[in-house]
């Protein structure tokens, strides 16, 4: 009993280090962001429906995060609220480790402390590695279609990109097709699985790409409906593919906002979009974590 109640005494102290740890790190990013001049004038010039675009923006943040919270409940059965939970946890650990690897380990770490099976870790893993792949490929099937009628883009990314975009679609194939089997000893995969959550992952986009919209329309980025219809998309294959670590992720994403839409408050808005998607969700956790 001792013992039980010791592993779960140091399983709480590393979830409240990594909560604690996310948000020094989202203190120091705010307090270092060297652009608060641009971001000022721009919010300055909105008018009230521009604010209402930006509100609406922000109350499409829980509806991202219950998206996901459907995708990860499909994944590894379990409540609404459990599910809501570890998603919003999560979100905290992938900001302080290197290309978000540290968010599954965090949805493990919280079902750890209610379950002692040894396989907890070894299926939340597993799946995690499956729902990461289907996000991707749901990015990717998109970003494919934007680009085939964008050729613009296309020759601004040149051969090289390309190249490497088919490398990772052949890759994710192959993931794909091989889980099944690759993963029976962990966790029970299915082709109707990977199918049913690669259609909740381009749901999941599609409120992504209605949020970039609204944002880039409040601050005046929207130049033409059409080419930002082909360039949503776009920009979050290019987001994703590109690689990158969370302590430069915000210029990543800014920088490619800026190639595709070409103006200085499409970088702004990526910028924003991070903010009420990242921050807004690390702060909740908070109020949705299970008291003890």
């Amino acid at each position: 009993m001792c013992r039980i109640m010791n592993k779960k005494t140091l399983l709480y102290c590393i979830e409240w280090a990594v909560a604690l740890a996310a948000c020094g790190w989202l203190v120091w990013k705010l307090a270092t962001y060297d652009d608060y001049a641009s971001l000022t004038s721009a919010l300055q010039t909105m008018g009230w429906q521009h604010w209402i675009a930006i509100g609406v923006c922000v109350a499409l943040m829980p509806v991202n995060m219950a998206l996901e919270a459907w995708r990860w409940k499909t994944l590894i059965p379990m409540s609404w609220r459990e599910a809501h939970r570890q998603v919003y946890y999560s979100k905290l650990a992938g900001l302080i480790t290197p290309w978000r690897l540290g968010e599954y380990p965090a949805r493990a770490l919280l079902m750890s402390q209610e379950e002692s099976q040894e396989s907890v870790w070894s299926k939340v893993l597993s799946m995690g590695a499956v729902g990461s792949a289907t996000m991707t490929m749901a990015i990717v099937i998109a970003g494919v279609i934007g680009l085939a009628f964008n050729p613009k883009v296309i020759a601004l990314l040149g051969g090289s990109y390309l190249y490497s975009l088919c490398a990772v679609i052949l890759v994710l194939l192959l993931v794909l097709a091989l889980a099944p089997k690759a993963l029976k000893l962990f966790a029970q995969v299915n082709q109707d699985l990977i199918l049913r959550s690669t259609g909740q992952s381009l749901v999941r986009l599609g409120c992504w790409c209605v949020q970039l919209a609204l944002v880039l329309y409040a601050l005046g980025a929207i130049l033409d409906f059409k080419f930002l219809i082909l360039n949503l998309p776009i920009y979050y294959l290019l987001v994703t593919v590109t690689p990158s670590v969370p302590i430069a992720e915000v210029g990543v994403r800014g920088a490619w906002a800026i190639a595709l839409f070409g103006t200085v408050n499409a970088g702004l808005a990526g910028v924003l979009l991070w903010v009420i998607n990242t921050l807004l969700p690390c702060v909740s956790w908070f109020f949705l974590r299970k008291k003890t």
